[in-house]
């Protein structure tokens, strides 16, 4: 199924964990997914997060499967072999964290670890059928986790429930404490973004069913948010792995990417700078009057694999995930299904530091929305 990049077998707890080959495990190559590094020289040490998974109950058996140098969003990897979508075959895993979403929805661990830039866990995620969360920045360590210097980037978990989702987020962030909310004094922001009418009438069906104050909540810069995005993330990654265009062994989509990458300037990450302070206000303001914001993860349904071969062609995918990457605040995606079974995902976004907070009322929503399901999707 392409999903695992090799197979583990470190510590010997109960709980079965995969983690994205952009993250150091002592002795062993981190290979970004791409040909270029398949040689380079073995890690020295485990990243702070596999210490801290290796000291719980918990087994790592494999590293996964990513778009190459987590630089792509369907998870469609030329060199590598795509990971297998199990619920939805015909449709791109997403990515950059393909196979640590795909190696849940394929019942391989029990949690996975991804890394999310511009949407590279809630997108998987929201394509495979899963939960994923993307912490506040800074809030999970980065110590031995590829690129070493971003602005953007976090690291958290894939599960198949939210239990298993605050289950893995206890164990990476020794800080995290599961915590009771109350609910009486719990309000919820619907932020009415532009997204596909079905996917809306599949959340505002849930909506319905969550027995919390709701209020309706618009937003003006999401647009700008996003194209910021874009230039730090480019700025970035080009910085990071210019010298990865020089082997001649990126697949041709990447290079090509990265190449265009290259041509965003300092004053292009000044303006982006400048909407990051502006959109993270905005933000913080909607978040001081209601709890929690919701909102689609995905504007539309994930392409089919066989529509996927130009990344730039599907982007947009990630207008409604990577704002919050520029901003920081911590995001979950929820999943659910339409009636003619397509993905979609249902995105909470808390204030900075809130993960416990963010995490207590998706799993609230859950019970609710699931429970009336029977336990389904």
């Amino acid at each position: 199924m392409n999903i695992i990049s090799r197979s583990l077998s470190l510590g010997d707890g109960k709980i079965r964990v995969v983690v994205k080959d952009s993250i150091d495990i002592q002795n062993e190559v981190t290979t970004l997914g791409t040909q270029a590094r398949v040689e380079a020289c073995p890690a020295n040490s485990h990243a702070e997060i596999i210490k801290n998974i290796l000291s719980s109950d918990c087994k790592i058996i494999g590293k996964t499967h990513l778009h190459e140098l987590a630089f792509g969003i369907t998870g469609v990897n030329k060199n590598f072999g795509t990971p297998l979508n199990v619920k939805y075959p015909q449709l791109i895993p997403g990515g950059s964290s393909s196979g640590s979403a795909a190696a849940i929805a394929a019942d391989i661990a029990d949690f996975s670890i991804g890394t999310d830039t511009g949407g590279s866990i809630r997108m998987p995620a929201a394509c495979c059928g899963v939960y994923g969360l993307k912490p506040s920045f800074g809030r999970v360590s980065r110590d031995g986790v590829w690129p070493k210097d971003t602005t953007l980037d976090c690291v958290g978990p894939f599960a198949s429930d939210i239990n298993n989702l605050i289950l893995a987020m206890q164990i990476i962030d020794p800080t995290f404490n599961e915590i009771q909310i109350d609910l009486q004094q719990i309000q919820l922001g619907i932020l009415r973004v532009e997204a596909e009418s079905e996917i809306w009438r599949v959340l505002d069906a849930e909506l319905t069913k969550i027995d919390l104050p709701q209020k309706n909540l618009f937003i003006d810069n999401i647009d700008e948010a996003y194209q910021a995005g874009m230039s730090i993330i480019n700025y970035e990654t080009w910085g990071a792995y210019h010298d990865l265009t020089q082997t001649g062994l990126l697949a041709n989509d990447v290079q090509q990417r990265l190449l265009k990458a290259s041509e965003t300037t300092q004053k292009d990450v000044e303006n982006a700078e400048l909407i990051r302070t502006q959109f993270t206000e905005q933000i913080n303001d909607l978040l001081n009057n209601v709890d929690v914001l919701i909102l689609p993860t995905l504007p539309q349904f994930p392409p089919k694999l066989d529509e996927a071969e130009n990344t730039v062609t599907f982007l947009n995918l990630t207008k409604l995930v990577r704002p919050f990457n520029l901003s920081g605040h911590p995001a979950l995606t929820i999943p659910y299904e339409t009636s003619n079974g397509l993905p979609v995902g249902m995105q909470l976004i808390a204030k900075h530091g809130e993960d416990e907070k963010l995490c207590a009322i998706a799993q609230h929503i859950v019970d609710i929305t699931k429970h009336s399901q029977g336990g389904g999707k």
